[in-house]
C-alpha cells in the first residue's frame, strides 16, 4: 500500500521566527500512516530541520540548482540542502516554469541531482487553462512526466513523488473536481508504466495540488490513484494543515 503524503508549500511566506512559531503549534499534528512534509523558504530550512528531528515531519526546499557548486549567484546546491538536514525538494513547480523560465530539461537535471544526493524530489506537472481548453492536458502532462523521469533506474523512480497541479487551479480557489484529478493522475500512472513497468507505476506516489483545503480534501483522497496533496495556501495555517494531515491519516487507515 502507498503511504499518503501531504506536503505544504509555503512559497515566499513567513520569516524564520514566524516559521518557528508555526512549527511549535503544528508539530503535535504528526500522525501514523501519513508522511508529512513542510517545504519552506530557504532561510527557514536549517532552524526547522533542527526542530523537526524526531517529530516524524520532513522538511523540504522549494527549489535548487542542479550543479554541485560554481558561479551561480543566488542559487543553492543539493549538497547545501542535505547539509542542513533537508530531505525533500519541490522541482518543476508551475511558478518556476512560468515566472522563471524553467524548462523540462532543467527539471530533469535537477531531479538527477536530487536523486544523487539522496533528496526525495516532488516533481510538479500540469497544464495551463489554455492548454486544457485546447484539450491538450494529456499531451502536456505526458511530455512533462516523461522528460522529468527519463534516465533513472526503476528503484529510483519508485521513491520519487509526482504532483499533478493543474496550473489554472493553483491559487485560484478553483480546484479540479476529484473525478477529473483522478482521471489525469491515473493517466500519469499509466505513463510511468509505459516508461518502466506496472510495478513501478503501482509504487510511485502521485499527489494532487491546486486549491486543496480541509473542505475538499476527502473527495480527492477517496480516489484510488491520488496519494495525498501538495498544498499551498491552506498549509500556511497550522490548524488547517493539521486537518489535511488528519484526513490523510484516516485515508491511510481505511485502505
Amino acid at each position: 500500500m502507498r503511504t499518503p503524503i501531504i506536503a505544504g508549500n509555503w512559497k515566499m511566506h513567513k520569516t524564520v521566527n514566524e516559521a518557528l512559531d508555526y512549527f511549535a503549534s503544528f508539530k503535535g499534528a504528526a500522525k501514523e500512516g501519513v508522511e508529512i512534509v513542510l517545504c519552506v523558504p530557504f532561510p527557514a530550512l536549517y532552524p526547522l530541520a533542527k526542530e523537526a528531528k524526531g517529530t516524524g515531519i520532513g522538511i523540504g526546499a522549494q527549489n535548487m540548482h542542479f550543479e554541485e557548486a560554481g558561479a551561480f549567484t543566488g542559487e543553492v546546491s543539493p549538497g547545501m540542502l542535505t547539509s542542513l538536514g533537508v530531505e525533500y525538494v519541490i522541482l518543476g513547480h508551475s511558478e518556476r516554469r512560468t515566472l522563471f523560465g524553467e524548462t523540462d530539461e532543467a527539471v530533469n537535471q535537477k531531479v538527477q541531482a536530487a536523486v544523487k544526493h539522496g533528496l526525495t524530489p516532488i516533481i510538479c506537472v500540469g497544464e495551463t487553462l489554455e492548454e486544457r481548453e485546447e484539450d491538450r492536458t494529456r499531451e502536456i502532462v505526458r511530455d512533462q512526466v516523461v522528460k522529468a523521469i527519463s534516465g533513472f533506474r526503476s528503484e529510483e523512480v519508485k521513491k520519487m513523488v509526482l504532483a499533478y497541479e493543474p496550473v489554472w487551479a493553483i491559487g485560484s480557489g478553483k480546484a479540479s473536481t476529484a473525478e477529473d484529478a483522478q482521471e489525469v493522475i491515473q493517466f500519469i500512472r499509466n505513463v510511468v508504466a509505459d516508461q518502466y513497468d506496472q510495478q513501478v507505476a503501482n509504487e510511485i506516489r502521485i499527489q494532487y495540488g491546486g486549491s486543496v483545503k480541509p473542505n475538499n480534501i476527502d473527495s480527492f483522497l477517496a480516489q484510488p490513484d491520488i496519494d495525498g496533496a501538495l498544498v499551498g495556501g491552506a498549509s500556511l495555517d497550522p490548524e488547517s494543515f493539521g486537518q489535511l494531515v488528519a484526513a490523510a491519516a484516516q485515508r491511510g487507515d481505511s485502505k
